[in-house]
């Protein structure tokens, strides 16, 4: 099955699990027992209990707990002609019981599992709202791993981040006599075959078990206390505060790892933060393959233990040490100390010596180590010189322009001393050049041979009588040597500078363009672009649209060799997924997915996820230490950028609700008191007449009928406008487009205008008979009697209203004018608003809904053309529209 199909049946997100860790000392103490008998408790309490993967060791007493409860099948995984069994967590998660088992907890998973240890496989069943139990021995919790080791003599290579043991919400210690554990083994009831238990007998010993079950009891005890004090924390609402911050010194040597887990003892012992420094010098450049992995281990090592990696630059370490402690505020430091450091003649201060004397005020813990902590003379920095024909010829080039210039020295009379300083110019000048010391030495050392052949008697030969010589030419190559390595460092420090001032500008260019990026596609755009140039590698983004991941974004580097659309097949996106739904990283240098080509992060914010970022890490070279530390900071600027960006989106969706809120509260306002109005004088009239036709005189009939019907066509003029209104801004309103006569469609108009128009002087001018637009004649009349209608209500009785049309290039230009009291400048720019009366002494705004005008304004737009008002001279107020001309076409 694919990886796709195996991890898009994740269930919806449910509340954490919580765990529970069976603790021993020892192997054989009766954890898988005591797990099992717990849940057979809750099986009978009622609890939905699956035994996901059990250790029985073939051992009678476990088989018969396991009985009653649901054995979950295991997942075998061929492996070099065998079949390996291994526990199926994808099973697990749909299966999704209230409580699952796991014995073993510091398991390493066999090669196609989704992670590479079992305490992985449990973080994920945790997320997923399943309870676990599981089993561990104090040998497999990282921190304690050196000292377990000094008591049996043996390294164990499947340990767990103490990060997951204090994860627990549960510690149960399962203890027993070392005594009785001794004979139980020789019963065979630990180990069954002989060879297993002859391989592990050295292991129990009575002093070695009482130690590791001192260590045990200790270790519990500290995590109990851990947790009643979590709790006492969370209960008053407080945070432990603490001053003491923990400084441990990271390098490349293979014991580094027991400076580290001592620091995180420390780290834990004074409740203080945890940094692991690293010191990046030049030399870190040429570090052995080995060295550079074993760099990396104990970085991850750091990380696990909850230290917060920090990287500086220099080569002073000492100084960049104790600068970074001071700026910190460390109060503890611990770093390790070689013990085969000899003394020599003139030997500097060491590492630790000379920290000492910079940092008096901070507590420097030594941890004794068989390696040196840092360097050595040469041996992790060995490697063959590079010779290349362009240096060769540089080299060659300038001691022979050195050899002719002295030459012409000395034919101008001029001493040897100026002669030398032309030599060491040109070693200054081969160290700028030239790339790597051996060019600068091998210049130092030909430049003495070659003074000493042309410029020393006897001349072409490389002896010397004068007894001063070899003072000179001893004086002479120390002063080159000197020379060139100071240039050497000087060229490398500018390297190093302008290298950091690049990765710096990339970061606060990625912070500006973030800015100024207007949507979310823009952010993940300048995001991956910034990604792309500062780790010269492939990125993909793959944004979250609709609870899910959208379709992949590829920003591939320049003269990628693979095709990048080879990085988003299933698997690839299978990882991506995953990491989307667990908020988790994964892939290529990680322990899940470790088989992918790429590099997946999340990029979040808090628990949201936004996008998921891979780097293709196929055929590169794992990240540095800045370059993580850069992308990290990175996907952090981007994230947010994408949460503010969603915090406006989601700001600008509450203000749409808000503004439909309102409108729809001022049409029910509206139209529950505009409606009412006609509707009882239309009762009202009609129930007069009901009761009182017979003493009604035919004239006051007249009346009564004429107000029904005028309050009859007022509603319907106002229902017409509600329904156009709401057809447009659905976009169901369908234009049915025709070529028009203007004049024809102003006259129609004219006649379903409101009854009170012979109350005016209403005339329509079209001087050109034959003017056509593109219209649809229905809502276009619609519009001029809606126009001419607001003229009646808003003029005084006996006012003159004109409508006319003219053409104005391809545009036909629609004008009604009145001569009433006009439009003030606040009222012009909201007359087209919806819901907008204006405040007329004519105009009956009890009445107005404010619909006309925006309906007009909306049939307009959708024809392609504009609305206007101005003032009309010497006073009144003009409307203005225009539609598409239409050219007419005359037939003889």
């Amino acid at each position: 099955m694919s990886l796709l199909h195996r991890t898009s049946d994740k269930p919806a997100e449910k509340k954490s699990g919580r765990l529970k860790i069976f603790f021993g000392y020892a192997a054989g103490v009766g954890k898988t027992c005591a797990m099992l008998n717990a849940a057979q408790e809750e099986q009978k309490n009622g609890s939905d209990v699956v035994a996901g993967f059990i250790e029985s060791h073939e051992r009678p007493e476990t088989a018969v707990l396991t009985k009653g409860l649901e054995l979950m099948p295991p997942l075998e995984i061929p492996l070099n002609g065998a079949v390996i069994q291994e526990f199926d967590l994808d099973h697990a998660i749909r299966r999704s019981p209230e409580l699952i088992l796991l014995d073993d907890l510091a398991h390493s998973n066999a090669a196609g599992c989704r992670h590479r240890k079992r305490y992985q496989d449990i973080e994920e069943l945790l997320r997923a709202g399943i309870h676990v139990y599981t089993t561990v021995n104090v040998q497999h919790i990282e921190s304690l791993n050196d000292v377990v080791a000094a008591i049996t003599g043996s390294f164990v290579h499947e340990r767990i981040p103490d990060s997951v043991f204090e994860s627990a919400e549960q510690i149960e210690l399962v203890d027993i006599e070392p005594e009785d554990l001794i004979e139980r083994l020789n019963k065979g009831k630990i180990y069954k075959d002989e060879r297993s238990q002859n391989g592990h007998a050295h292991l129990f010993s009575t002093e070695k078990l009482i130690a590791l079950r001192e260590i045990t009891l200790r270790y519990t005890a500290k995590q109990l206390n851990r947790i009643a004090l979590q709790i006492s924390t969370e209960e008053h609402n407080n945070e432990y505060s603490t001053k003491d911050h923990i400084l441990v010194c990271l390098s490349s040597a293979a014991t580094n790892k027991k400076v580290i887990r001592t620091a995180a003892r420390m780290a834990d012992a004074f409740h203080g933060n945890f940094t692991a420094l690293y010191v990046e010098t030049p030399e870190n450049r040429h570090l052995t393959p080995k060295k550079k992995t074993e760099l990396r281990a104990n970085l991850r090592l750091a990380e696990q233990l909850g230290a917060q990696i920090a990287t500086v630059y220099g080569e002073d370490i000492p100084g960049q040490i104790a600068e970074y402690a001071r700026t910190s505020r460390v109060s503890k430091i611990v770093m390790g100390r070689s013990h085969n450091n000899k003394k020599r003649w003139f030997a500097k201060p060491n590492v630790v010596d000379r920290l000492t004397a910079s940092s008096p005020n901070v507590d420097i813990y030594i941890i004794p180590d068989t390696q040196p902590s840092f360097y050595k003379w040469f041996p992790q920095y060995r490697k063959s010189p590079n010779f290349s024909l362009v240096d060769t010829v540089n080299t060659v080039g300038i001691l022979a322009g050195c050899t002719l210039i002295g030459l012409w020295f000395q034919f101008l009379g001029f001493r040897e001393a100026n002669i030398i300083t032309v030599y060491i110019l040109g070693v200054l000048l081969s160290a700028i050049i030239t790339k790597g010391r051996i060019y600068s030495a091998i210049t130092s050392v030909l430049s003495v041979l070659v003074f000493n052949y042309f410029f020393t008697e006897p001349y072409y030969s490389l002896n010397a009588y004068d007894p001063g010589y070899p003072v000179t030419f001893l004086v002479m190559l120390s002063a080159s040597f000197i020379s060139s390595t100071l240039t050497m460092r000087v060229k490398e420090q500018a390297r190093q500078s302008a290298q950091k001032a690049y990765r710096t500008e990339v970061l606060l260019e990625t912070s500006r363009k973030l800015q100024q990026a207007k949507d979310t596609p823009a952010i993940i755009n300048e995001t991956a672009h910034q990604m792309v140039k500062l780790l010269d590698r492939t990125v993909i983004f793959y944004p979250v649209g609709d609870n899910s991941l959208a379709e992949p974004l590829i920003y591939a580097k320049e003269e990628s060799a693979v095709d990048p659309q080879s990085y988003t097949g299933d698997n690839e996106r299978a990882v991506a997924d995953w990491v989307y739904k667990n908020n988790k990283r994964a892939g290529a240098t990680t322990d899940t997915f470790s088989a992918a080509s790429c590099l997946y992060h999340a990029v979040r914010g808090g628990d949201s996820v936004f996008a998921v970022a891979a780097i293709v890490m196929e055929q590169e070279d794992p990240l540095g230490i800045f370059e993580k530390s850069l992308m990290f900071a990175m996907l952090g600027e981007c994230a947010l950028a994408l949460e503010k960006e969603h915090l406006n989106e989601k700001q600008k969706a509450i203000s749409m609700q808000i503004q439909q809120e309102q409108l729809r509260a001022n049409l029910l306002r509206g139209i529950s008191h505009d409606l009412r109005t006609p509707l009882t004088s239309i009762s009202g009239n009609a129930g007069i007449l009901i009761g009182n036709s017979k003493v009604l005189s035919e004239e006051q009939k007249q009346g009564l009928y004429t107000d029904i019907y005028d309050e009859s066509m007022w509603l319907n003029n106002l229902v017409e406008n509600l329904l156009s209104i709401t057809r447009i801004d659905n976009g169901t309103l369908n234009l049915n487009l025709q070529p028009e006569l203007l004049e024809e469609v102003i006259a129609e108009a004219l006649l379903h205008i409101h009854r009170d128009s012979k109350d005016h002087h209403i005339k329509s001018v079209v001087n050109d008979e034959l003017i056509m637009a593109k219209m649809d004649s229905r809502l276009i009349v619609q519009v001029l009697i809606n126009i001419v209608d607001n003229a009646i209500k808003y003029t005084q009785f006996g006012s003159h209203i004109t409508v006319s049309a003219r053409r104005e290039e391809d545009m036909v230009v629609v004008l009604a004018a009145d001569d009433g009291p006009g439009v003030s400048d606040e009222a012009k720019a909201k007359l087209f608003e919806m819901f907008y009366t204006a405040d007329n002494i004519r105009g009956d705004g009890r009445r107005g809904l404010g619909l006309g005008l925006a309906l007009c304004k909306s049939i307009i737009i959708a024809h392609g053309g504009t609305i206007e008002v101005h003032d009309n001279f010497p006073q009144g107020t003009v409307f203005r529209f225009t539609l598409q001309a239409e050219e007419v076409s005359v037939h003889e």
